[in-house]
């Protein structure tokens, strides 16, 4: 089994731990004025979805990783229960929202994601870095309010709400940072 030091995890790392397998959903290298460094985290199960908040480690401490199969599919439809993702020879994963609900914000039918697996089950869904959507919703511009850092709310067509800055109208299309659910540009 491969390892990991615990001052090398970031977002998405799988490893095992306290009986079971968790991912990295978020982390904090904190250095406090006296005393050692630590790793801060929030953890995920990735079979029963269980949260681990304020989990620490020791930057040296190793971690056994998980050993996690990526697929790319494509998002093909939800049937009101399941959503279905499709590989290249057509075999079909379904997953509860829960599982997907993350990756929701940035995916529309047809549109390619990774599918990670454990052990041969589905357990997570991400999108691409970055996706091209179109705004359906937002605040008219202020005429003269230019300066560079205003931002408001922007609905895009997966229901997301994303801040953009003043200038872009309902009917575009922009492009978004998936890993931070930043505006990048219009497209």
């Amino acid at each position: 089994m491969a390892q990991i030091l615990a001052g090398d995890i970031r977002k998405g790392v799988t490893f095992e731990y306290k009986s079971g397998v968790y991912t990295v959903t978020d982390f904090q290298h904190v250095k406090p004025g006296k005393g050692a460094a630590f790793v801060r985290t929030t953890l995920k199960n990735v079979v029963t979805g269980q949260v681990l908040s304020n989990e620490t480690f020791n930057p040296t401490a190793k971690l056994e990783t998980a050993q996690v199969e990526t697929k790319k599919m494509t998002y093909s439809y939800f049937d009101g229960e399941f959503y279905v993702f499709m590989d290249d020879e057509y075999n079909q994963t379904m997953l509860t929202h829960d599982q997907v609900e993350e990756a929701l914000k940035y995916i529309k039918e047809n549109d390619v994601v990774t599918v990670k697996f454990l052990y041969g089950n589905a357990f997570s869904v991400e999108p691409e870095n970055f996706v091209e959507l179109k705004v359906i919703e937002a605040e008219p511009g202020v005429k003269g309010n230019t300066a560079t850092n205003v931002m408001k709310n922007a609905k895009v067509e997966t229901g997301a709400i994303i801040q953009v800055p003043m200038f872009v109208n309902e009917g575009e299309t922009i492009r978004i940072d998936t890993r931070t659910g930043e505006y990048m540009s219009r497209v």
